[in-house]
C-alpha cells in the first residue's frame, strides 16, 4: 500500500465530503478510493470514517489522523518543492485567478511584464467573475474585490473600488432626470448578476440602506456585456468605477447619483497560509502588489457635465425681415 497516497485520498474524501468527490479529485474510479481507504483502516487496525449513504463522518481516531495527514503531505509537499528548486529561485507554473475585466485591465499587463523579468515562471491567468477555491482549484494567487471572510486566506491590500451608475450621454439627454435613487424606477435599467439584485438596488442613506426598485430591460451575466450595452446608449447600468475608468476618462459613459455611491469595496490580492511561500509566488507578490497599487490609486480625469456640451434650450432661429 501507498500509505501517502492513501493519505490524500483519506483527506479528499473529507474535505469533498464524499468518496466519489475524492475520485473525481484524484481521478481515481470510486471501487478504487473505496478499496485505498479500506485499506488504509486495515493498516492503522482502526476505523476512521463512518460511512452512509448521505456522509461521512469522522470517528475519534479518524479525527486525530486526518490532522496528522494534512500535516504530513504539506510537508512533502515543501520538501518536493525545495528539490525541484523553487525555492532557490523563482520558476515552475503559476496560476492566478482574477474578475474578467479586472484582469484584462489591471493584472494581464503585469503578468507580461512578470513573464519578462522572470523566464524560468510560466503563468496560467484564470479570468472569471465567479469566487474560485484556491485549493480545491489549485490556485496559487487570487484577486478579490469585497470583504474577506475566509480567515485562511492571507490577504495583501491593494486598494479599493466603488460600485457606480452610469449611462451614455446620449442616454442621459433624452432620458428623466436622475437626481435621487427613486428616479430610477422611470429609466431603463441594465442588470448586470454578479453586482445587483435584478429588481432592486441598494444604496446607503441617512437612515440605513435603502433598497430601490429598478425594471431592467436587460439582463447580462458579465460585466463587459453590461458595459457595452451602458455605451450603446440602451440604459443605466451598475458596476465598479474601475470597470468604466476608461470610458468615463474619454466622456463615452458619465456617472449619475455620485453623492449616493456607497463607501468603496477593498481590492485584496489574496493567497493560502503557508509556512514558506514558493519563489515564484512571492516574486509575484512583490512584483505585482506595487504596480497595482499605483494603477488603483490614479485618480479618474474630470469629463465636462452633460449640461455644458449641449447646446441652450432658448437659441431661436431669427425671423427674416
Amino acid at each position: 500500500m501507498d500509505r501517502l497516497e492513501a493519505m490524500q485520498v483519506f483527506v479528499e474524501a473529507i474535505e469533498g465530503g464524499s468518496l466519489s468527490a475524492a475520485g473525481r479529485k484524484l481521478g481515481m474510479p470510486l471501487a478504487t478510493v473505496s478499496r485505498k481507504l479500506s485499506d488504509l483502516e486495515a493498516h492503522l487496525k482502526s476505523r476512521l470514517l463512518n460511512r452512509s449513504t448521505r456522509q461521512l463522518t469522522l470517528t475519534d481516531a479518524g479525527r486525530e489522523y486526518l490532522a496528522a495527514c494534512k500535516r504530513i503531505l504539506e510537508e512533502v509537499g515543501e520538501a518536493e518543492r525545495g528539490a525541484a528548486g523553487e525555492y532557490s529561485e523563482p520558476r515552475g507554473d503559476l496560476v492566478i485567478t482574477a474578475p474578467i475585466v479586472f484582469g484584462r485591465i489591471h493584472v494581464l499587463p503585469i503578468i507580461l511584464e512578470f513573464l519578462a523579468a522572470y523566464p524560468e515562471v510560466a503563468v496560467r491567468l484564470v479570468q472569471s467573475d465567479r469566487v474560485l477555491h484556491l485549493l480545491d482549484e489549485q490556485v496559487d494567487l487570487a484577486i478579490r474585490i469585497g470583504p474577506l471572510p475566509d480567515s485562511r486566506l492571507t490577504a495583501t491590500r491593494l486598494g479599493g473600488t466603488r460600485r457606480v451608475v452610469c449611462a451614455s450621454p446620449d442616454y442621459l439627454r433624452r432620458a428623466p432626470p436622475v437626481t435621487t435613487p427613486t428616479d430610477l424606477s422611470r429609466h431603463a435599467c441594465i442588470a448586470f448578476d454578479a453586482m445587483t439584485d435584478q429588481d432592486s438596488w441598494r444604496f446607503p442613506s441617512a437612515q440605513g440602506e435603502i433598497s430601490v426598485p429598478v425594471h431592467p430591460r436587460l439582463q447580462v451575466n458579465s460585466a463587459d456585456a453590461a458595459l457595452t450595452a451602458a455605451l450603446a446608449g440602451s440604459g443605466l447600468t451598475r458596476l465598479l468605477c474601475y470597470q468604466i475608468r476608461a470610458a468615463e476618462d474619454d466622456q463615452r459613459l458619465q456617472r449619475v447619483l455620485v453623492e449616493h455611491e456607497p463607501e468603496p469595496s477593498p481590492i485584496s490580492l489574496v493567497y493560502t497560509q503557508q509556512r514558506r511561500l514558493p519563489l515564484k509566488q512571492r516574486a509575484f507578490l512583490d512584483f505585482a502588489a506595487p504596480r497595482l497599487r499605483e494603477r488603483l490609486s490614479q485618480p479618474p480625469t474630470q469629463p465636462p457635465s452633460i449640461e455644458a456640451e449641449a447646446p441652450a434650450d432658448n437659441t431661436r432661429p431669427r425671423r427674416r425681415r
